[in-house]
């Protein structure tokens, strides 16, 4: 940690610890309850108060995750998708009767849920019913629309915005050349914004198909997250917190990212407050600043010395943890 951080408040002393076993892919919280995802088999379920509990959901690697608040999804290489809830309580989703690896997921309204095999994009919908769309190439991201029923899928040169409910409408698709990554559409339903796997984030302002290139980054963007009032776009991927605005029709075209929290290891993993304008942001040393936009005020969360934070999770008052390392905390605020 660089002297400039020595005399920046802390909270690290108000970490709870919990050993995940193994890298954690993801953090959520439902309620009050922290749920890790770590990469293989076994789920960790953190009241508030009380023991730790291990939930066993795949029998093997765990792929992807995604959660509503009410419920984490899961999927894995063993061919399942599976939901789990505040309680511990699971039940499988989705079998593949070829067990063939699930790669992606996503939450979606009422209940609904979206996951991805290979070039196929599978819904199902509130009232149980599956629908599919075959893609020209693989999937790399799933996103539920804010509003409406709508689901965008990322692949290579663009992505596709279908409406799985309206059979006889033709998928939109959104061209821009690349392999295109993780996708997410801004809190407001105007923007959506894609990870690609050359350094750089696209998107499309989606009244009229505008694009947005956001580049600039030494690395792959792995982690992006909107604030709660969509007027930023957090993002990993460099040596400090990229921040795009979004507060305009334009969002940021034409525009420079804000840029806070400069360090010498580059952000690995980026979390927003659910209500305020702060940031969580996980370092690739194992260090989590907490970082206030307006001002780019720090507090720090935890000391760098592990491996990377490869994930992050708030609920208003606290932040859960997880590294590549298997080591995971909840930080009470």
């Amino acid at each position: 940690m660089s002297d400039t951080r020595q005399t920046v408040a802390s909270v690290v002393e108000r970490t709870r610890a919990v050993d995940a076993g193994n890298a954690v892919i993801a953090a959520y919280f439902l309620d009050q309850t922290a749920v890790f995802v770590p990469s293989e088999e076994t789920l960790l379920v953190v009241p508030p108060e009380g023991e730790t509990r291990r939930v066993l959901a795949h029998s093997g690697g765990i792929l992807a995750s995604d959660s509503d608040g009410e419920r984490v999804l899961t999927s894995g290489d063993d061919g399942k998708a599976v939901a789990i809830n505040a309680a511990g309580e699971t039940r499988t989703i989705v079998t593949d009767p070829k067990r063939r690896w699930i790669d992606r997921i996503a939450a979606g309204p009422d209940g609904a849920v979206a996951w991805s095999i290979g070039k196929t994009a599978c819904v199902q919908t509130a009232k149980r019913e599956e629908r599919t769309l075959e893609l020209a190439s693989s999937v790399g991201g799933l996103a539920f629309a804010p509003r409406g029923f709508r689901l965008a899928i990322s692949h290579y040169n663009g992505a596709t915005l279908w409406f799985p409910n309206a059979q006889n409408a033709a998928p939109e698709r959104l061209e821009w050349k690349g392999s295109h990554l993780e996708t997410s559409f801004s809190p407001d339903g105007k923007f959506l914004v894609t990870s690609m796997q050359e350094p750089a984030l696209h998107g499309w302002r989606l009244a009229d198909r505008k694009d947005m290139r956001m580049s600039g980054y030494p690395a792959r963007v792995r982690s992006v997250a909107w604030s709660a009032d969509g007027k930023w776009l957090a993002t990993s991927g460099a040596d400090q917190l990229i921040l795009w605005p979004f507060q305009g029709k334009d969002g940021p075209m034409g525009k420079q990212p804000r840029m806070l929290a400069p360090y010498e290891h580059k952000v690995a993993v980026v979390a927003c407050h659910p209500r305020q304008e702060v940031v969580a942001v996980g370092y690739e040393d194992g260090m989590i600043l907490l970082v206030r936009i307006e001002d780019g005020a720090e507090i720090l969360a935890r000391k760098p010395g592990d491996g990377p934070v490869t994930a992050l999770a708030w609920d208003l008052t606290r932040v859960a943890f997880g590294t590549e390392d298997g080591v995971a905390g909840v930080i009470d605020l």
